[in-house]
């Protein structure tokens, strides 16, 4: 929704909001981290209330959404401007908290790596592909893709013992590197306790499966049934396996 964001969909929000709130520009002005909330806190900006966005009702057509002239879009007021982060190792470093949502998570990383909680969960998105994304970029706005990749970032903080997760072609316009980084994702699901079922071609992922089950022996009207199952080596070994004889020369030059 309007008022959701990268920052508060993948949780680091909360820890964001209680790092400011232990500042001692915070603490000068009595200010606790439910303030630094944009959608019910005293630093929101009192012209959008938090959202951003100017709705202008439009008679007989759509609404109208502009950037608020007040916050330009930041979705606080002045004062939040004046709390100030200051890095502990380098004194000439300092930051608001509208300011940090207006870097992505690969910026942002970078500054707030001495803080650890908040370093650990940007690295989670870092690792996922999405450092290009700003913490305040309205979720919205995100391609299906995107979006996806901040659910798993959500689930890749908790344990999943019991869960399952289903992929239907994930690897679908990724880059062989996003694919290798897709990998790794499945891997750590894998060690919090999940299981990954995915339904796949991409000779790079399905190499790297505990067990494949693999249909054929064509496509289509030619397919339908299970050709061989068990691991990689087992449908390598498999002369009527189609997908073995590719998936051969992928397992050779790993």
């Amino acid at each position: 929704n309007v008022r959701s964001t990268v920052a508060t969909y993948d949780g680091v929000f909360d820890d964001l909001r209680k790092l400011f709130a232990r500042t001692s520009d915070a603490k000068a002005k009595g200010l606790k981290a439910g303030d630094f909330s944009y959608n019910t806190g005293k630093l929101r900006c009192p012209v959008c209330d938090g959202t951003g966005i100017i709705s202008m009702d439009v008679q007989f057509l759509p609404d109208v959404d502009t950037i608020c002239p007040s916050c330009g879009g930041s979705r606080y007021g002045k004062e939040a401007y004046d709390i100030l982060w200051k890095s502990k190792e380098k004194d000439s470093v300092s930051v608001s908290l509208p300011g940090v949502l207006k870097l992505t998570v690969e910026e942002a990383a970078d500054l707030l790596h001495e803080e650890t909680k908040i370093a650990k969960q940007l690295k989670i998105l870092q690792d996922l592909g999405v450092s290009y994304l700003t913490l305040g970029e309205a979720t919205p706005a995100l391609s299906g893709g995107e979006a996806q990749r901040l659910k798993l970032a959500y689930e890749m903080e908790t344990p999943q013992q019991g869960s399952v997760f289903v992929f239907d072609e994930p690897t679908i316009g990724l880059h062989p590197q996003d694919v290798k980084k897709l990998i790794l994702i499945f891997d750590h699901l894998i060690q919090l306790g999940a299981t990954v079922i995915v339904i796949e071609h991409d000779l790079e992922l399905v190499a790297n499966c505990d067990y494949i089950i693999d249909m054929g022996p064509g496509g289509g009207t030619e397919g339908g049934t299970v050709v061989v199952e068990g691991t990689p080596e087992t449908v390598v070994d498999n002369p009527d396996s189609v997908t073995g004889k590719y998936l051969k020369e992928v397992l050779k030059a790993k």
